[in-house]
């Protein structure tokens, strides 16, 4: 009985370098060598959508993991040693983080232990929502300045957070380089001691171990394939306080991408409309060779900004300048407002109680919680939510003034060109004619500049400084005579020195106090991903074999797996220049103190009935399709045109009695002649692969699919494994009949020739 269906076929234009199947629904990634990142779905293998490639981001892809809930894409670049945090839905770039080494292997898994303190947690962690206001939507950016946030992201970056139950990302890199991302956010471990280059990752779900194969350079400069057991045994160990900590700080990380994102939106808004206006303000004033030294006086000055205005802005044009300063003004003091104050208060939140939870140094001191670091990082930003307080007040006092300037200002060209003044705007209060003189006395004094220092923009409005992003002190700080709480702060003697009270940082702008912020946020953060790292130590190292400097590396095996219930790793392997006939399987418990390790080889073969004889596989590809069998792209032996996928049961392969013994001091493929072998012989779990020259396959054995890649990388099939295919003519001709499995030697010919006489002819006998 035939038990694949194929469900779509499809010749791509560029090969493909990457591929996955998502773990929740019936998607497949697919990365190719242009760096274009394609989503295709099951039926028909019809194209969901596809990301191109940036400068921004990188063109060079060279790894992909689904996050467990299958909302989330991740993949990393090799060319500009980032990795990428996708949205599934609108294939949308959620977060963006760099790497220290580029990123060539990576695995998301979720973990499944469970106990009282866990459960008590996810019931009660969405408490801060009963405490803290919904974070407002960040509106639509105003301009294509932001590279990669150019909708509403607000809600997305919030998803980011996922599920309560911890998941991790695992990414591993070049020399060794191996590091731990909770949520795919926060750095849990950076870890040590790791030599050659990661090919594939593998963390246990109860945390106890990481399995790793690297690739290293063997003593006569060869690369040598092995295989390194990491005891993990910390996560293990404080896993209430490893997920608590880290829900904590993946919070803390996306506020901080919130802010970053709430303040891009504001420099935006500025610099539609006012860095415009700096901007040509300062080309006329160079073109017409106006004066801009500080011995100018101050009628000039006036004079020559006037005039500036009125040629570049008519009497029409300047009212139009005037509400759209107004404007600007109005939407930067709503994201100062509903924005940056509120995510800081959500940030002020969240790391007051990690800090509660670092003095509770029983359970969190060994994770490396530093209650002094977190102090800094509250401190931080306690300046930068006054910082934000400061700027509401400049542009408060900005929209006031330059309201009433422009008002006065278009009145006096309105009747310098003889035209009609409406009766409503010859009106001027005293409070008004206050804000013009204000305005006038503070940008026009004997002692201001026209131009910034760098003689970049004209020096007019006072909010643009806040958010450029310099580390120049303000141009224009703001005028703190008179104000009766610094003056009794300067003159208090326990008070001038408090650390209760926040640092304010006068002569800096938003953006210099927002990058401080962030960076002692991030040496708060990094503490305990050094400590866990440190605690991490290698249980296992067993060199496996030696490969040619030609083979591909993306698809090439070994293959990992981690069996949840039974708490095990399994690798699968071969070795073709040993043994081409044979595929290698080890089974190491998770629990690096709980001495399972089992090593056998397996030799697949098909028994035809009509001669008695065999035809014998190499294995091409091998992917774990779940806990019980294994998937396999299979190639003839004899003849080399004859491709097959198969699926080969576990629990016959893993009944091996006979036990073989690791000499510590030799490779694996220095004594495979003493690994015991078992025949499997293929029964009705496999299909032919006709017209096809099939390399690679990609599985997913809970939405039970494959997909079968070409040597080319650029011809694929896609299968559903467990479907039965009544629609294809001739299905039966292209699998064995039956399971020969149950045969014995004493058979005789004339009931094998009976029972050969009620099946079909096969199209194997008929190749042979």
């Amino acid at each position: 009985m035939p038990a694949f269906r194929q469900v779509g076929e499809k010749q791509l234009p560029n090969p493909v370098l990457c591929m996955a199947w998502s773990p929740k629904r019936d998607l497949i990634a697919l990365a190719n060598t242009t760096g274009e990142l394609l989503l295709h779905r099951l039926a028909s293998f019809q194209r969901v959508w596809s990301l191109p490639p940036s400068e921004y981001t990188g063109k060079e892809i060279t790894a992909l993991a689904w996050r467990p809930d299958g909302k989330i894409l991740a993949f990393s670049l090799g060319d500009t040693k980032q990795v990428v945090l996708c949205g599934v839905e609108k294939a949308e770039i959620l977060h963006v983080f760099p790497m220290q080494n580029p990123v060539t292997c990576m695995h998301w898994m979720e973990v499944m232990e469970e106990n009282s303190a866990l459960s008590s947690f996810y019931n009660s962690e969405d408490e801060s929502k009963l405490f803290l206001p919904k974070l407002p939507t960040l509106p639509k950016s105003y301009s294509t300045t932001s590279k990669i946030f150019s909708e509403e992201k607000s809600d997305e970056i919030m998803n980011l957070l996922g599920e309560v139950r911890l998941n991790i990302l695992v990414l591993g890199g070049d020399d060794g380089f191996v590091e731990l991302y909770a949520y795919g956010m926060y750095k849990i471990a950076t870890l040590t001691g790791v030599s050659g280059t990661c090919r594939s990752l593998s963390l246990s779900s109860d945390l106890k171990s990481l399995s790793v194969i690297t690739e290293v350079r063997s003593a006569d400069n060869n690369p040598e394939i092995c295989y390194i057991q990491l005891d993990t045994a910390l996560l293990s160990d404080c896993l209430p306080e490893v997920t608590r900590m880290a829900r904590k700080f993946t919070h803390i990380s996306t506020l901080l991408q919130y802010l970053h994102l709430s303040l891009t939106c504001m420099c935006e808004a500025w610099e539609d409309i006012l860095m415009q206006m700096d901007l040509r303000l300062t080309k006329f004033v160079q073109e017409k060779n106006t004066s801009t030294q500080t011995h100018v006086a101050l009628q000039l000055k006036i004079t020559s900004f006037v005039c500036c205005l009125y040629f570049l802005f008519p009497s029409q044009g300047l009212k139009k300048l005037g509400q759209s300063i107004e404007s600007s003004y109005s939407s930067i003091q709503k994201l100062v407002i509903s924005h940056l104050q509120s995510g800081s208060e959500a940030l002020l939140y969240h790391l007051s109680e990690v800090k509660g939870m670092s003095l509770w140094k029983q359970k969190f001191e060994p994770l490396g919680l530093d209650s002094a670091a977190i102090e800094g990082a509250i401190t931080a930003v306690g300046s930068f939510s006054l910082k934000a307080n400061e700027l509401l007040q400049v542009i408060d006092k900005s929209m006031k003034n330059f309201k009433a300037f422009f008002r006065w200002l278009y009145v006096a060209m309105l009747r310098m060109c003889e035209e009609h003044v409406p009766p409503e705007l010859n009106k001027m209060t005293q409070k008004d004619i206050a804000f013009v003189a204000d305005f006038l006395s503070e940008h026009f004094s004997q002692n201001e500049e026209l131009f910034d220092r760098k003689g970049k923009y004209f020096n007019v409005e006072r909010v643009g400084q806040y958010l450029k992003d310099e580390d120049d002190d303000l141009v224009s700080p703001p005028n703190t005579k008179g104000n009766q709480w610094l003056k009794f702060l300067q003159e208090s003697t326990h008070l001038k020195e408090s650390p209760l009270l926040f640092p304010s940082y006068p002569q800096k702008s938003l953006h210099f106090v927002k990058r401080m912020m962030e960076s002692v946020i991030e040496q708060c953060l990094q503490k305990p991903a050094e400590i866990i790292g440190k605690s991490v130590n290698q249980a296992v190292f067993l060199p496996l074999y030696t490969v040619s400097e030609n083979t591909p590396r993306l698809f090439e095996l070994p293959s990992l797996w981690n069996d949840k219930k039974a708490k095990m790793h399994y690798v699968v392997f071969c070795m073709p220049e040993i043994s081409p006939c044979k595929l290698y399987l080890l089974r190491k418990g998770t629990d690096p103190n709980r001495y399972i390790s089992v090593i056998i080889c397996v030799c697949v073969s098909h028994f035809y009935v009509f001669d008695l004889s065999e035809y014998v596989y190499s294995c091409l590809d091998a992917r774990f399709y779940d806990d019980e069998m294994l998937t396999v792209v299979l190639q003839g032996v004899e003849d080399n045109s004859w491709h097959v996928l198969a699926q080969l049961p576990l629990a016959s392969t893993l009944s091996c009695e006979t036990e073989f013994k690791w000499e510590p001091n030799l490779r694996l493929d220095q004594q495979g002649s003493a690994i015991p072998c078992q025949g499997l012989v293929l029964g009705n779990q496999w299909r032919e692969l006709e017209s096809m020259k099939a390399q690679f396959v990609a599985v997913n054995g809970i939405r039970k699919v494959a997909c079968v890649l070409s040597a080319n990388l650029r011809h694929i099939r896609v299968f559903e494994m467990d479907v039965e295919d009544e629609d294809e003519e001739g299905a039966d001709s292209q699998n064995a009949s039956a399971d020969q499995e149950g045969l014995e030697t004493t058979m005789t010919m004339t009931s094998i020739m009976k029972m050969a006489s009620t099946l079909p002819v096969s199209t194997n006998n008929r190749r042979r």
